[in-house]
């Protein structure tokens, strides 16, 4: 076999493959085999069509088989010959594949970056950690109160805050009219255009009201957007919001505490908790943000790609456990793909210079790390830690933890050996 590797880009390499006759003779003598085996023609049992027949109206079939299994093997032995490891599946080009002519093809793969390191370690970084304010637990607490809060039916007009129930007809101008009977919302939360929220407020049970309207310029639907058009409202019902009050009840309801102390001490305890990951979210990413500055690398497209694409799947399934059904709305992929790329291209660019960073100071993962981050999942879990290793290693899970240990250990070192001022 010889292969020719050229070097399109820093991250694009084209492998330019021939394989010599007498291999491609011998792939194509199997499959004929495999092909006469199953082969079935009228007049003929299965396997019983001569060879000349089978050269005659299986050709086709014979050539596809060569190339499904001789191609594939003969790439990976490119691969391993020129110890080149791919991010992606190739691009084959010039394909010539003949029965008694040598196999000769090209194929562009993309591979990670060669990374030179440059200076990562006494980086000047700032980091103003944002302090942690009692108010915040009042905040909270105001929060679950209007979560817990009941709606109430009075007999006065619609105030903001209030939760009417109404009917309603909207007509975009040039268009049909859409009804809709016992639509509900929350005066001032935003849920309908703002000229309906206005329409009501004044409004007591059985009150109608007629207005104009403007689709917003960013209206999900497109035959909509920047439209004006007419809405008719008539109120049904209008509720109160009511607060609970923020007592010992309340705690017991939301916090499966006795006391409102020990609720506002559980809400201070989660809320300092979060500040500190916020902080040191902000950290790493201003000391990761330092070290991307003197390492500009180019990153292999089909990375970039697998990320914009984790970044939509990780959306669809918020939205799931949100009780959304993602495939029901109009994605427009392009655009998204226009959105997330720089922060996916960041993102790679990050996870490349971390893992050099990673291999040149030894702080990958041991053995023993992994096994110990095991046996702490297999203990919160409850499972024998084999069981959630080896379940682990066939999700693809492991790897990811790996990953996961071996990232975290390399920003702690460059966190130790930075700069760090307010």
């Amino acid at each position: 076999m010889k292969v020719a590797v050229e070097e399109v880009s820093a991250c694009k390499r084209k492998l330019q493959v021939e394989e010599g006759p007498e291999v491609v003779r011998a792939a194509w003598q199997k499959a004929f085999s495999r092909v006469q085996k199953e082969a079935r023609l009228p007049g003929f049992r299965k396997g019983k069509v001569p060879s000349s027949m089978i050269k005659l109206h299986f050709a086709d079939e014979v050539r596809q088989e060569v190339a499904r299994r001789l191609i594939p093997e003969i790439y990976r032995q490119a691969l391993a010959e020129t110890q080149i490891k791919p991010v992606e599946e190739p691009d084959l080009q010039q394909v010539s594949l003949e029965e008694d002519a040598p196999l000769k093809f090209e194929a562009l793969v993309e591979i990670k970056p060669a990374i030179t390191l440059g200076q990562y370690t006494g980086l000047s970084v700032t980091h103003a950690p944002k302090p942690f304010e009692d108010r915040e637990v009042d905040e909270t607490l105001e929060h679950l109160r209007e979560q817990h809060a009941e709606f109430r039916t009075v007999e006065r007009a619609a105030d903001p805050g209030d939760l009417v129930l109404m009917d309603y007809t909207l007509t975009p101008e040039g268009m049909e009219p859409r009804s809709e009977k016992g639509y509900g919302f929350v005066i001032g939360s935003g849920g309908v255009m703002p000229e309906i929220e206005e329409a009501v407020i004044g409004l007591n049970a059985g009150g109608e009201r007629t207005v104009n309207v403007r689709f917003p310029d960013a209206h999900q639907t497109e035959s909509l957007r920047g439209k004006s058009g007419v809405a008719q409202v008539k109120v049904n019902e209008v509720k109160e919001k009511i607060l609970p009050p923020l007592d010992d009840e309340l705690a017991k309801t939301v916090g499966q505490v006795d006391t409102l102390d020990a609720l506002k001490a559980e809400v201070r305890k989660g809320l300092q908790t979060r500040r500190e990951s916020e902080n040191r979210r902000a950290l790493e990413e201003a000391v990761t943000d330092a070290v991307l500055a003197s390492h500009p690398i180019e990153v292999p497209e089909a990375l970039v790609l697998r990320q914009v694409g984790h970044l939509i799947e990780h959306t669809k399934e918020r939205m799931r456990r949100q009780g959304m059904d993602p495939e029901k709305l109009p994605w427009d992929y392009g655009k998204l793909l226009q959105e997330l790329r720089p922060g996916a291209e960041k993102a790679v660019r990050r996870a490349l210079i971390l893992e050099a960073i990673a291999e040149k100071e030894g702080l990958n993962p041991s053995e023993a790390d992994i096994e110990a981050e095991i046996e702490k999942i297999a203990v919160a879990n409850n499972r024998p830690a084999p069981a959630v290793k080896r379940m682990m290693d066939q999700s693809g899970d492991l790897a990811g933890l790996r990953h996961s240990l071996g990232e975290a250990r390399t920003m702690d070192f460059l966190i130790s050996k930075a700069s760090v001022a307010a």
